[in-house]
């Protein structure tokens, strides 16, 4: 008598024993023996789940901080760009103003350079 346990898909509940006589052969079934390895197995699986679970709530956490530090760069920037337009607008005013005032400090006789030998004469 040779026994032999064929290939079986996880789902099935019976294992098959072979029979061989000297021309019959004939098949047996027997119900599998219940195994810890499922329950073992739906705990490990329940623990790779709650893992994922951890990461994929830590990824969308990142995911969202990221694009919160892309939102605050853009605002940044927009914000450097305005700021960049007021100062050269600002140089600008100025070299006209100081321009100004150098034309009326020339115009004025209160800013003029007097020569202080020529009136001790």
């Amino acid at each position: 008598m040779k026994g032999s346990q064929g290939k079986q898909s996880k789902e099935e509940i019976f294992y098959s024993l072979r029979l061989e006589t000297s021309n019959h052969s004939s098949r047996i079934l027997y119900p599998r023996p219940k195994s810890l390895l499922p329950e073992m197995m739906n705990a490990d699986m329940d623990a790779v789940d709650a893992e994922n679970q951890v990461e994929l709530e830590e990824k969308t956490r990142l995911i969202n901080q990221v694009l919160e530090l892309q939102h605050t760069l853009e605002d940044l920037s927009a914000r450097v760009d305005v700021v960049k337009e007021e100062n050269l607008k600002l140089k600008s005013e100025n070299l006209v103003l100081g321009q100004h005032i150098e034309n009326l400090m020339s115009a004025s006789s209160v800013f003029q350079t007097t020569d202080t030998k020529s009136k001790r004469k």
